[in-house]
C-alpha cells in the first residue's frame, strides 16, 4: 500500500519531468472544446443505444463473472450493435486498432503459451534460482523479484504471465536456503499490479493506448522502461521491507 500511494504522489510530477507535454497553456483550447460540443447538441438515439450497450457489457464483466464468459458478452455487445445498424460491419472494419490489438493479443499469448508448454518458462527461472544459490536470502529474494517483474517482457498480457511463470517462482527460491517463503510469494504477487507498463502489450488497455498513435513506438517502449525501473525501484525500496515486517 505504501509503495501504491508513494508511486501516485510521483508519477504525475515524473511524467511531466520525462515527457512534458508541447503545449502547456492555451487559453483558445477551453473555447474551441466548448464550441465543438455545442456543435454536437444533444445525443442521438444512437448514441444513447451505444452507452446503454457498453454500460450493461460492463455491468456484466464486473458482477457476472460467475455467470458469464468476459469474451461472450463482449461478442454479444458487439453483435447486436450491428444487428440494430447502430454500427455497420464497414465502420468495424476500418477500425484499425481495434484489429491491431487482436492481433498483437493472439500471436504472443500463443507464443507465451507455447514457451510454457515446452518448459522453457521452469527451465529459465530454476537456472537463475541455481546462480543465485549461495547469496544471501535477501539478495537472492530481491534478484528473483526483479527476474519475475522483468520477464514480463516475454507475455502478452498480466494473466499469460501469471498462469505460465507464478507457479514456478516460488518452487524456484525455495531452493535457497532462508528465504522467508510467505513474504517473497506476497512480493511475487504484489509486483503483477504494476508490470503492465513495460511494455505496449503489457496489459489488456496496453495495445489500446499504442495503438490510438497518441505515442510513437519509441517513445512507448522508452517510457515503458524507465517507468518500469522506478515502479520496481519504489517496489524494492517500500514494499519490500515493509511486507518483511509481516510474520
Amino acid at each position: 500500500m505504501k509503495n501504491v500511494v508513494t508511486l501516485l504522489i510521483a508519477m504525475p510530477l515524473l511524467t511531466y519531468w520525462l515527457y512534458p507535454p508541447g503545449i502547456k497553456h492555451s487559453e483558445e483550447v477551453p473555447k474551441w472544446a466548448g464550441r465543438e460540443l455545442a456543435s454536437m447538441g444533444a445525443m442521438s438515439a444512437q448514441e444513447i443505444a451505444v452507452a446503454v450497450l457498453v454500460t450493461i457489457a460492463l455491468a456484466l464483466w464486473i458482477f457476472g463473472a460467475r455467470y458469464v464468459n468476459a469474451t461472450a458478452v463482449a461478442l454479444m455487445a458487439v453483435s447486436i450493435m450491428v444487428v440494430t445498424k447502430v454500427f455497420g460491419w464497414d465502420d468495424i472494419l476500418k477500425y484499425r486498432a481495434a484489429w491491431n490489438t487482436l492481433v498483437w493479443f493472439a500471436t504472443l499469448i500463443a507464443l507465451a503459451d507455447g514457451l510454457s508448454r515446452v518448459g522453457f518458462v521452469k527451465w529459465f527461472a530454476e537456472t537463475v534460482a541455481g546462480q543465485l544459490t549461495g547469496a544471501s536470502p535477501t539478495v537472492a529474494m530481491v534478484a528473483l523479484i526483479a527476474l519475475f517483474f522483468f520477464s514480463h517482457y516475454m507475455f502478452a498480457s498480466v494473466t499469460a504471465h501469471t498462469t505460465a511463470m507464478l507457479p514456478v517462482m516460488p518452487a524456484a527460491g525455495s531452493k535457497i536456503p532462508g528465504i522467508p517463503t510467505y513474504q517473497y510469494a506476497l512480493l511475487l504477487c504484489l509486483t503483477i499490479g504494476i508490470m503492465g507498463v513495460v511494455s505496449p502489450y503489457g496489459a489488456g488497455p496496453s495495445p489500446i493506448y499504442y495503438g490510438s498513435g497518441y505515442l510513437p513506438a519509441r517513445d512507448y517502449w522508452r517510457l515503458g522502461g524507465i517507468f518500469g525501473l522506478i515502479f520496481l525501484t519504489v517496489f524494492l525500496a517500500v514494499g519490500v521491507p515493509w511486507v518483511l515486517l509481516i510474520k
